[in-house]
């Protein structure tokens, strides 16, 4: 542990004693689990890599999201705010880009090229529009609360647009779902947040019967294959291994089940965690999602500012439903969609996307002598 005195007035010392650093250890620990599986899983990505290099790839990403939380963890809340706003503007460039020079990876545009990497620019809008969406709710009070919610819709709406045109209607369901939050605990009254529920909805519809994909996976789910030995699916694939790990787990890369599915290290890493280590194990990764959120929540409930509460209340809700739609849909819980484990996943643009996110976090929620907004 750093050796920090409480006297300290320098930059680092209070941060050291303002920052939840319960809430940080956690994450780390996510990610440290996500190097281990990584290193376990044996990518497919990696095969046409020597060992040392496949190793540095998979290490590299988990160092860089602790570098960012704890370089973004530093920001006063002024500077978590300008950085939001600047990130938000690149994010939304980028993730238009997508839609012109843009991949496409099963069925979807959603990743470029850039200096040699692909990325996912949509993995970066989640953190930022949930802490500009916080800012603008708050900025519009003074018009009362529904003009409040009518400016802070605007960056939602634009990005649900180019959600659509890629499609990745999951992203789209995540943003929207925490503006909601936000609009909830912003006040709105619980007939317009019934009205926006309804619409969401709406949208829902809509796009099974727009998009084929969607489709496709919600009749799957609702009307699930007879079982064909010659024709396993991935769900399937996902619940067996489940079974094989039992209460402990079959050990350490023993799992068979990472062979068979394309993206075990990303969006069916929790199958390989269920069949290498066992249902004690997914409990205590849950246990470590769970304790994050409601720890988080929690704080803000004795939180006077209500920025800081909206933007961090947004963080955590996306931080939570994003674990909890990779893990229930490994589960079978929900129709599949490819999204990552938070911090666990193997993936650059959603590790840093999570790790941004984060970083504001514990920024916007360290403890502070003094109101943010009365320039002391």
């Amino acid at each position: 542990m750093m050796d920090v005195s409480r006297t300290d007035t320098s930059t680092l010392g209070r941060w050291w004693w303002g920052v939840d650093r319960w809430t940080m250890g956690a994450l780390f620990l996510l990610i440290i689990m996500g190097c281990l599986m990584a290193l376990a899983t044996g990518s497919s990505r990696m095969r046409d890599l020597s060992a040392a290099a496949a190793t540095f790839r998979q290490l590299f990403f988990p160092t860089l999201a602790i570098c960012i939380i704890v370089s973004v963890s530093l920001m006063p809340v002024r500077g978590v705010v300008r950085f939001a706003f600047l990130g938000l503007a690149a994010a939304i460039f980028l993730t238009a880009l997508t839609l012109v020079i843009g991949t496409e990876i099963k069925g979807g545009r959603r990743w470029i090229h850039l200096l040699g990497q692909s990325i996912q620019p949509s993995e970066f809008l989640k953190p930022f529009l949930a802490v500009c969406c916080a800012w603008l709710m708050v900025w519009g009070q003074k018009y009362g609360k529904f003009a409040a919610m009518l400016v802070a819709v605007i960056p939602v709406l634009i990005a649900a647009l180019i959600l659509k045109q890629q499609p990745d209607v999951g992203m789209l369901v995540v943003i929207v779902s925490v503006f909601m939050a936000q609009c909830f605990m912003a006040g709105l009254p619980m007939m317009l947040v019934g009205i926006g529920a309804v619409g969401a909805a709406a949208l829902g519809v809509l796009a099974y019967f727009m998009h084929g994909h969607v489709r496709m996976r919600i009749d799957t789910y609702l009307n699930p294959p007879a079982p064909n030995p010659g024709s396993i699916t991935q769900e399937e694939r996902s619940l067996m291994a489940f079974g094989n790990g039992g209460l402990w787990g079959r050990g350490p890369g023993e799992g068979t089940v990472k062979t068979h599915l394309p993206d075990a290290d990303a969006d069916f890493v929790f199958a390989v965690l269920g069949e290498e280590y066992g249902l004690m194990f997914c409990m205590a990764v849950i246990t470590i999602f769970a304790f994050v959120v409601l720890r988080g929540l929690a704080r803000l409930t004795k939180e006077r500012d209500l920025f800081v509460a909206l933007s961090a209340s947004g963080l955590l809700v996306q931080f939570g439903l994003q674990a909890f739609i990779n893990m229930g849909s490994t589960l079978r819980l929900i129709p599949t969609k490819g999204m990552t484990l938070p911090l666990v996943s193997y993936g650059g643009s959603s590790m840093i996307g999570i790790a941004l996110g984060m970083g504001m976090l514990l920024a916007l929620t360290r403890r502070r002598h003094y109101r943010w907004n009365e320039g002391a």
